[in-house]
C-alpha cells in the first residue's frame, strides 16, 4: 500500500506521545494476570455488590476451574462456552478455560434454544458453563443436540450477599445431578495444567456475530489481537495507577471483554460488576465505587441520563467515558455534557477487529462535519491503517464516502471454519466492514451508515444515522432509529420509531414536521411510531432489523 493516500496515517499527527509510542503487549490476559498476582496480589480485582475478590484469589480459583476441566478430559485447543452475566463467575470461567489452553466462545445469554444450539454445534464446543436457571430451563436439552460433554452451572447469586432484588431476583436452585456447581469446582484447590502456555498467535475466542452479513459466524479473536488493544487501551486513556473501571458493557461482548475486563486486568485495576445494566443500580455503584472509566452504548447513557435520580455528582469520579456499539448522535453528546459534566467520547470497532479500531483520544474532541453533522467517531491507532474505497475497492479521496477498511494488530485472522468468508470479508487480510464512511484530511473518521441500512426513497439514497441524528435534537427524543418501509410509490419510504424522555410530550405528526423543516424533502420520516422503548441488543445498540420487520400500517 505505499501509494495509498491512507498509508500515511495523518491521524497520528493529533496523537500524544504515549498514544503514538510503541506497545508490547504480554501473550495474553492470563500472563498479565499472573503480572499484577506478583505486583499487587492483594489489591481488589473484582467487585460485586458488597464482595471482593483480590487478584490473588482469583488467580487461585481460576487455577482451580482450570485443573476441574483438564481432569475431566478437556485438551488444549477445545472449545468452552461460557453463558453468564457481568458477575464474577464470568471471569472465573474465562480465566479457568485459558489456563487449561481451550478457546473460549462467549455467547450472549438472552439467545433462544436454536441460536445457542448453532452456536455449540459449529464451534464444535466441549464444555458448557452457564447460570443453573438457564440449564433447567433450555439448555439442557438444547446442550444434548450438540458436542458438549462437560457442564458447569453457576448460580450468579455467588460471590455477593446483597441480592438487590432490581437484578438478582432470582432463588438458588438445587445443584442439578448432571453438572458440577463452578463455585465449588473453583473452591476445591484443582492445580493448573502444565504446559499448556498461551501464544499470541493461539485464537482466545471464536465470537459469533453476523459480520456484515448472513447467518452468525465465528470471528477468530487471537490472544495477541486481545492483548494489543488492552494495552493501547493502558497506555493511551491517561487513567491514574490502579484505575478503576465499572462494567456497563456486558462481558461476554467484545467491548466489555476488551474495554473493560482486558484493560482493567492489563492494568492492574479494579472492575466493578452489577450483573445486568439497570440505571438505578448503575448510578448507585458510581456513587459506592467512584470508577474512572467505563465504555456502553449511547443507549445506556441516554437512560442513565434520564432517570430522575442522577446528579452530576454520580459521574464526577470518571476520567474518561468512551461509547461503542453504534455511533453517539452530537445532540447526546452535547446534552450529556451540559446535564452531567463528561464528554462522551466516541468510538469505532467491530468484533472482527476485536473492539476499538479508532476512538476519540483524551485531550481532543471529535470533530462535526459541518456538510452533513456527522460526529466523528475517533482516530485510527498509530499501527492501524482505515482506508475508505468504493465498489471495486478503489480508494476514494478523503472526505468522500465509501466502504470503511481496516488493517492492524486488532484484526482477527478469519472466521471459524469458514474459508469462503474469510476470503470474501478479509481479502489480503483487509477487514471490510460494511460500513460507509469517510475521513478527513486530518484522519478523523466518520461513520454514515451501514451499507445494508441504506434506504432508497425514489432513487434518492437516505442513510438512517443522518435522520436519527436529527431526532436526537428533538427535547422530547430519548431514543430514535430509522428504517426503510415499503411504498407503492416510492419504493422505499423513511419511517422513524421513537421512545420519549420521561415527561415529555409530543406527536408523531410535530415529529415529522421537525424533520421537514431541517431535512431535504425525500429524507424527512413520512411516517413517524412512538414505542414505549425500542428493541435493543444485549450491548445495548437498537436493532433496526426487528423494527424493519414490525407490521407497517397500510397507509
Amino acid at each position: 500500500m505505499t501509494d495509498s493516500r491512507y498509508a500515511a496515517r495523518p491521524w497520528v499527527a493529533l496523537l500524544n506521545e504515549a498514544q503514538r509510542g510503541p506497545v508490547e503487549p504480554a501473550d495474553s490476559l492470563v500472563h498479565a494476570l499472573r503480572r499484577s498476582v506478583a505486583a499487587a496480589p492483594d489489591r481488589t480485582f473484582l467487585t460485586y455488590f458488597d464482595g471482593r475478590l483480590s487478584y490473588r484469589e482469583v488467580d487461585e480459583l481460576s487455577d482451580s476451574v482450570a485443573g476441574h476441566l483438564a481432569a475431566r478430559g478437556l485438551e488444549r485447543g477445545d472449545r468452552v462456552a461460557i453463558l453468564l452475566q457481568n458477575s464474577p463467575l464470568f471471569v472465573l470461567a474465562l480465566l479457568g478455560a485459558w489456563k487449561a489452553g481451550a478457546i473460549v466462545v462467549p455467547v450472549n445469554p438472552m439467545y433462544k434454544s436454536g441460536e445457542v444450539g448453532h452456536v455449540l454445534r459449529d464451534g464444535e464446543v466441549t464444555a458448557l458453563i452457564c447460570s443453573d436457571r438457564a440449564w433447567e430451563t433450555y439448555l439442557r436439552d438444547t446442550a444434548a443436540d450438540s458436542p458438549v460433554q462437560i457442564v458447569l452451572t453457576a448460580c450468579e447469586l455467588d460471590f455477593q450477599t446483597r441480592g438487590d432484588a432490581r437484578v438478582l431476583g432470582f432463588e438458588r436452585l438445587p445443584q442439578a445431578a448432571d453438572a458440577a456447581d463452578l463455585t465449588t469446582v473453583a473452591r476445591a484447590g484443582y492445580e493448573a495444567p502444565e504446559g499448556r502456555r498461551l501464544r499470541p498467535s493461539d485464537i482466545a475466542l471464536i465470537s459469533y456475530t453476523s459480520g456484515t452479513s448472513g447467518t452468525p459466524k465465528g470471528a477468530t479473536n487471537t490472544h495477541g489481537n486481545i492483548m494489543y488493544n488492552a494495552e493501547r487501551q493502558r497506555t493511551g486513556l491517561a487513567l491514574p495507577d490502579a484505575p478503576v473501571y465499572y462494567a456497563l458493557a456486558p462481558l461476554f461482548h467484545i467491548t466489555g471483554m476488551v474495554c473493560q475486563l482486558g484493560a482493567c486486568l492489563n492494568s492492574a485495576g479494579t472492575l466493578v460488576l452489577t450483573y445486568r445494566f439497570e440505571p438505578g443500580v448503575v448510578l448507585e455503584a458510581f456513587a459506592e465505587h467512584r470508577p474512572h472509566y467505563t465504555v456502553g452504548p449511547s443507549t445506556a447513557f441516554m437512560a442513565l441520563g434520564a432517570h430522575p435520580d442522577a446528579t452530576r455528582d454520580h459521574f464526577s469520579s470518571f476520567v474518561n467515558i468512551s461509547s461503542g456499539g453504534a455511533p453517539v448522535p452530537p445532540a447526546l453528546v452535547e446534552k450529556f455534557r451540559a446535564g452531567f459534566g463528561p464528554y462522551i467520547r466516541n468510538g469505532y470497532g467491530l468484533t472482527e477487529c476485536t473492539a476499538p479500531c479508532a476512538s476519540v483520544p483524551p485531550g481532543l474532541e471529535a470533530p462535526v462535519d459541518p456538510a452533513s453533522g456527522t460526529l466523528a467517531v475517533g482516530l485510527p491507532g498509530p499501527d492501524t491503517v482505515v482506508r475508505i474505497v468504493d465498489d471495486q475497492g478503489k480508494e476514494v479521496p478523503f472526505g468522500e464516502q465509501g466502504e470503511i477498511v481496516v488493517r492492524g494488530p486488532q484484526v482477527v485472522p478469519g472466521y471459524w471454519r469458514r474459508p469462503e468468508a474469510t476470503a470474501e470479508t478479509f481479502p489480503d487480510g483487509e477487514l471490510r466492514t460494511g460500513d460507509i464512511g469517510f475521513m478527513d484530511e486530518q484522519g478523523w473518521l466518520y461513520v454514515v451508515d451501514r451499507k445494508k441500512d441504506m434506504i432508497n426513497a425514489s432513487g434518492f439514497k437516505v442513510w438512517p444515522r443522518e435522520v436519527e441524528d436529527v431526532l436526537y435534537t428533538h427535547p422530547a427524543v430519548r431514543e430514535a432509529a430509522v428504517v426503510g418501509v415499503p411504498d407503492g410509490y416510492r419504493g422505499e419510504t423513511v419511517k422513524a420509531y421513537i421512545s420519549l424522555r420521561p415527561g415529555a410530550d409530543t406527536d408523531p405528526g410535530e415529529l415529522a414536521m421537525y424533520c421537514k423543516e431541517r431535512l431535504a424533502a425525500y429524507k424527512y420520516p413520512r411516517q413517524v411510531e412512538i414505542l414505549p422503548d425500542l428493541p435493543k441488543t444485549a450491548s445495548g445498540k437498537i436493532l433496526r432489523r426487528e423494527l424493519r420487520s414490525r407490521p407497517q400500517d397500510s397507509e
